[in-house]
């Protein structure tokens, strides 16, 4: 299956990689692609990333104090 690049800039980019990289244009897409693809499956997933989060708010002390009126009115600046 093949397809047709018709935007001037994606040509453009495509065309810039692949005489830097010294590749042809199937090779350059296929590559770049691929880097894409693997970048995204090394990134963390958000549920990952909020346990994270989570966790790390789980392991600090507990103060007792408690968010009153006063203290939310006070952020608020009133």
């Amino acid at each position: 299956m093949s397809f047709h690049i018709r935007d001037r800039e994606t040509d453009a980019l495509v065309r810039e990689l692949a005489r830097r990289e010294k590749l042809g244009l199937k090779d350059a897409v296929k590559g770049a692609v691929k880097e894409k693809l693997k970048a995204l499956h090394a990134k963390p997933s958000l549920h990952d990333r909020l346990s994270e989060i989570a966790d790390e708010i789980g392991r600090r002390p507990k103060t007792r104090r408690r968010a009153d009126k006063k203290f939310f009115d006070a952020l608020s600046g009133q």
